[in-house]
């Protein structure tokens, strides 16, 4: 059984597509190897742990690696921001925290059923003293690719950046209903 099907929507689905496959983490066994042909309850316990695994990757987390387990929005490289999805019934909202950058920093582009929120961080500091001088430069892009759901209105979609927060804001349009054919029972 395939549990991403059971979630509502995969707003992650064509980033996961452009990044590829995660980075294989090999973690240690504390018990000895088992022949997963020989025993049922391995083979149905290796099924399971698939499955789950299977399902929470999607959501960038990992239930049975404690051991070297990195937030997905660290493996996936530094400058990746984390967001907020909500959902009324009237609209979406997204919400990027990208402390540091700036307004005309942030690019929000949509094409086809994919929204794009890419930027670049750049930071100067310079500290000046009677017996030091230092100056700190930290420089790096960041994008972020989330697949829209078919009934987002891409039309009146609305964007306000605020102390470091990006707020990209969809309102819901109606989908055609589909028709219903009653069937009669003889």
């Amino acid at each position: 059984m395939d549990f991403k099907k059971l979630a509502p929507w995969n707003w992650f689905k064509k980033e996961e597509e452009q990044s590829g496959s995660t980075v294989p983490v090999r973690h240690r066994s504390h018990h000895p190897p088992v022949d997963r042909l020989s025993s049922p309850i391995a083979q149905l316990q290796g099924e399971m742990d698939r499955m789950f695994e299977q399902f929470f990757t999607g959501f960038g987390l990992s239930p049975f690696r404690q051991e070297g387990f990195l937030p997905g929005s660290l493996t996936s490289g530094l400058l990746k921001p984390t967001l907020d999805i909500g959902a009324s019934d009237r609209e979406y909202t997204i919400s990027v925290e990208v402390p540091g950058v700036e307004q005309q920093d942030v690019k929000i582009e949509i094409t086809g059923d994919t929204l794009t929120i890419r930027g670049e961080k750049k930071q100067e500091k310079e500290e000046k003293a009677k017996d030091f001088y230092r100056m700190e430069r930290s420089y790096g892009s960041f994008q972020r690719v989330l697949s829209l759901p078919e009934d987002a209105d891409q039309e009146k979609i609305s964007a306000t950046f605020r102390n470091g927060v990006l707020t990209v804001t969809m309102p819901r349009k109606a989908l055609p209903r589909a028709e219903v054919k009653k069937i009669e029972i003889n």
